[in-house]
């Protein structure tokens, strides 16, 4: 069975988001969003998607034609550019600043499944973008694979179980709280309760077992390590 794909999606309309979000679920991919730049930025470096769903036209300093070019600057990550502009220049600009494809508003949810597999079947060789495998004791946190590992074997988790442990790995030694958690793993946009949290380092507990260093800060939140 082939790992679930992960999919940013960076737009700052929230009908757009969500439709996309709706069709590329459906598809079998896991979806995050992000409304501006310098989310979709941290999103990538922490979460390590496999594509971004990149609009153009987004608000602030950090349009998309400028995390493109960022992205592009530091990572590997596929990119499909939307934008509403039908301007051939822009689109020539975009594919220039290391787009891997392109989408004009208004677009069919099902061409962008369409698009993103097609990308990622293109892009497919290319190596893993993300860091290193993080050790943590015996355990391992392999972003590229999205696997983790005790005693070099693999433990299956589910996608969010991953996340959570990733988030977690990535800020070894620091005390978390259960908000802090809920924003990072399941991002800004997330209105369930911080219970969501503790549900999910149960199951981490239960899988990885005694090999994993996870403290409860009481009345807090969570350290690793």
């Amino acid at each position: 069975m082939y790992p679930m794909k992960t999919i940013l999606v960076v737009d700052d309309e929230p009908k757009i988001t969500q439709l996309a979000r709706d069709y590329l679920e459906h598809a079998g991919f896991e979806v995050l969003v992000a409304a501006d730049g310098p989310t979709a930025l941290d999103q990538v470096r922490q979460r390590h998607p496999d594509l971004v769903v990149l609009d153009l036209g987004l608000p602030g300093e950090l349009d998309g034609l400028e995390v493109c070019r960022r992205l592009r600057a530091a990572d590997q990550v596929p990119i499909v550019m939307v934008t509403a502009r039908d301007g051939e220049i822009d689109r020539v600009l975009g594919l220039e600043l290391g787009a891997d494809d392109y989408l004009t508003k208004p677009f069919s949810p099902r061409e962008l499944v369409a698009r993103v597999r097609a990308v990622l079947r293109r892009t497919g060789n290319r190596e893993p973008a993300g860091p290193s495998v993080i050790p943590i004791g015996s355990v391992e946190v392999d972003p590229g694979r999205r696997e983790a590992r005790v005693d070099g074997e693999p433990v299956a988790l589910a996608a969010r179980e991953f996340a959570l442990l990733l988030y977690l790995a990535e800020n070894t030694g620091l005390a978390l709280s259960r908000q802090q958690l809920l924003t990072g793993v399941w991002g800004h946009d997330w209105y369930g309760d911080e219970r969501t949290v503790d549900v999910h380092v149960r199951q981490l507990r239960k899988k990885l077992g005694d090999a994993l260093p996870l403290a409860t800060v009481w009345g807090f939140g969570y350290r690793l390590g």
